[in-house]
């Protein structure tokens, strides 16, 4: 049977998540689709998508290039509505919860203003919108989270005085300036060296275990996604479903040392296998 006809199933045995069942769904995705509309034509880019994610997770979204995990991202931080189905984070409609501050955003490209320095960048959301917060206030909240992504000393820099490792921390410190409860990346890491990227997966693992966050990662990297992730939600098939959902079971802090360990080299594999056959899937191949 073909990879795109394939059912949303829990993997097997072996995968099990010691964190199961702890917290109620934060997010939580009901029958949710995803058309858009191309020269008149309308097509169906996502379907029968099915999330529940619990408050305090950290969840990846992988699939091949083009599936749709990006709109997926999008549609739960409220910026596009569904076709179809229904999007809830904390009970509330995601536009309604961005509105409140609950959902905070970090892209691939960290989007900071030129002339502006890192800690003024890291400040800026809070004084905006409705529920803008007085400067004061604004930039002590900053200063904390830019300690908190280790950019102590970087305060008084521009983005052209930063390398795109700090550019990156200071777009997480600027999305966690707002004390989100739900922090949403797409491909945050994605345009950094190997290096680099390593100790960006460390950060924000550090982060989410001081903060308690609700983390939604998209991601390319399948070594990545395994690391960071208590669970990995694949994405396959055209329009692109939800083909299997992953529970990493690997020791807490994660380290290094959980690259070697057996659960790790389950989880990469069998995401491997998927993500071949949904490649193979997306092009008509055999």
């Amino acid at each position: 049977m073909s990879i795109v006809s394939a059912p949303h199933t829990m993997a097997p045995a072996g995968f099990l998540s010691p964190r199961s069942g702890v917290s109620a769904p934060q997010i939580v995705a009901r029958g949710v689709a995803i058309d858009f509309v191309h020269g008149g034509v309308r097509q169906r880019v996502l379907t029968d998508i099915d999330l529940a994610i619990p408050k305090g997770s950290f969840v990846s979204l992988i699939g091949p290039s083009g599936c749709g995990k990006s709109t997926l991202l999008k549609v739960l931080a409220g910026l596009l509505r569904p076709t179809q189905g229904e999007v809830t984070v904390a009970g509330l409609a995601p536009q309604q919860a961005a509105r409140q501050r609950m959902i905070g955003l970090v892209f691939q490209d960290a989007t900071l203003l030129p002339w502006k320095n890192a800690l003024e960048n890291a400040a800026f959301l809070q004084m905006t919108g409705e529920r803008s917060t007085a400067r004061d206030v604004a930039v002590a909240r900053a200063r904390d989270m830019l300690h908190l992504v280790g950019l102590n000393g970087a305060e008084g820099k521009r983005p052209a005085q930063l390398s795109g490792g700090m550019r990156q921390r200071v777009a997480i410190a600027r999305a966690l300036a707002l004390d989100p409860e739900v922090l949403l990346m797409d491909e945050p890491f994605g345009a950094l060296d190997a290096i680099t990227r390593e100790e960006m997966r460390q950060c924000l693992l550090d982060i989410w275990e001081r903060t308690g966050k609700t983390v939604v990662l998209v991601t390319h990297s399948i070594d990545e996604a395994v690391f960071l992730s208590r669970e990995v939600h694949v994405l396959g098939g055209r329009p692109a479903r939800i083909i299997e959902t992953i529970a990493v079971t690997l020791p807490d802090p994660r380290t290094d040392a959980c690259l070697t360990d057996p659960a790790f080299t389950r989880a990469e594999a069998r995401l491997r296998v998927l993500l071949i056959e949904s490649h193979r899937s997306r092009r008509g191949a055999p």
